[in-house]
């Protein structure tokens, strides 16, 4: 048993290791890019002329995975931190929930979008339940932010926690989108308690 718990736990190392590795030879700036190039190629939600709002971008995996799809449409991507500048794409500072910057976003794209996506997680405590439930705030809000921005076919991509807070935002966006679908890609560890929410039309 002892043995086999070893070989498991080397394995999830070296599983970590592969997306991290791959992540530095293709030049991406996280390991958090392969989740979104998986859950696009279910999906195939980002098309060329996509106008997508990246929300807590930083360091900007999830922008340089859009910034090689969209060719026609706009990128803004947004997060309190600061971000290298990445091609075709513009970078706001700023938290997304204030007032000021949410009119920066409509003015920037003078209309509804296609998709708003967000990878965000609230700054770590050490209590993981707590973490659970500001990083599901984080994510309810986002999702307020797209029902006011999106069009009607558009889509919404977010990260949540398995926590107290989970099924709020499940039922919240059941209530909201025509499609919701639960989705944990493979560059997710095995271990961690997030999962991603697809939402689809509103």
């Amino acid at each position: 048993m002892k043995n086999n718990k070893i070989s498991k736990n080397w394995l999830n190392k070296q599983k970590k290791d592969f997306f991290f590795q791959k992540s530095k030879i293709h030049g991406y700036r996280s390991r958090s890019a392969y989740k979104l190039i998986e859950i696009d190629k279910k999906f195939k939600f980002i098309k060329k002329n996509s106008n997508l709002l990246d929300l807590g971008s930083s360091p900007g995996g999830w922008s340089q995975v859009a910034s090689q799809k969209i060719k026609n449409g706009k990128i803004l991507s947004i997060d309190i931190k600061s971000m290298e500048k990445i091609k075709n794409t513009h970078f706001l500072k700023g938290d997304f929930q204030e007032k000021e910057i949410i009119d920066k976003i409509f003015n920037y794209f003078g209309k509804k979008i296609d998709v708003v996506i967000s990878d965000m997680a609230a700054n770590t405590t050490g209590n993981k339940e707590l973490d659970s439930y500001r990083t599901g705030e984080l994510s309810l809000n986002a999702m307020n932010l797209a029902m006011k921005i999106l069009q009607n076919k558009g889509i919404f991509l977010s990260k949540v926690f398995m926590g107290s807070i989970f099924n709020e935002i499940n039922e919240k966006a059941k209530k909201n989108f025509k499609k919701v679908i639960k989705y944990k890609p493979l560059a997710s560890k095995k271990e961690s308690k997030e999962i991603y929410i697809y939402c689809e039309g509103i």
